[in-house]
């Protein structure tokens, strides 16, 4: 297919870019904190984030639990660890290494594009704000869905169809990045176009498929 406009090749009439936050925009990533924690019992660390603080439990914080909530059941799983499962709420922020700048870099270009900027996240809502705060490129998207604010997680479809609904989104007229394969599968469930994220450099060729960026 030719993009009219721009004489391009590859381009489905994209009018609406998506992404996901955390690794794709921002390096977020517990062990940023643990490390200094741990120090150099990487096999402690690697244990205490898999089952103690672990990817299932924090899902539950970006579905709307509370975090008061989730300290205080991981604390009674796991009574020895209390002050290291505090610190996963205390220290949070901690855990968010910077921006990703490519990516960001990326997403200013498209910017200058007639396309509609929106983002869709898996993140709690008590902790957002300290993103919003942190990541002033956040304001760049004409709206943030936040899957703590709605109690709804991707990779289920409902919440994939409420940004629709709540953008006016043509699915088939939208790509969506994640760096979560299952998130994904999810969002082609719904009917958007979507990409793996990877790095930068393969985000840039992937988006180029559909004549983005054509600065």
């Amino acid at each position: 297919m030719t993009d009219a406009r721009q004489g391009r090749p590859g381009r489905v009439g994209i009018d609406t870019v998506i992404f996901d936050l955390g690794g794709v925009l921002i390096d977020w990533n517990p062990r940023h904190l643990y490390r200094k924690l741990f120090g150099a019992d990487h096999e402690a660390m690697e244990w205490f984030l898999a089952q103690v603080c672990s990817p299932e439990w924090n899902l539950r914080q970006d579905a709307g639990r509370p975090w008061r909530e989730a300290i205080a059941e991981a604390q009674a799983r796991h009574p020895g660890h209390a002050a290291l499962i505090r610190a996963y709420r205390e220290r949070w922020e901690e855990m968010l290494g910077g921006p990703i700048d490519g990516t960001v870099a990326l997403l200013d270009e498209l910017r200058g594009e007639p396309v509609r900027l929106l983002a869709l996240t898996n993140w709690s809502a008590e902790t957002f704000p300290v993103g919003r705060r942190k990541f002033p490129f956040l304001d760049w998207f004409e709206g943030v869905v936040v899957s703590g604010e709605e109690k709804l997680v991707k990779p289920d479809r409902a919440i994939y169809e409420l940004l629709l609904r709540r953008y006016g989104i043509v699915p088939q007229r939208a790509v969506f990045i994640d760096d979560s394969e299952a998130n994904v599968v999810g969002a082609r469930a719904a009917g958007l176009h979507a990409i793996r994220f990877r790095d930068p450099a393969a985000l840039r060729r992937e988006l180029a498929a559909f004549g983005l960026p054509a600065g």
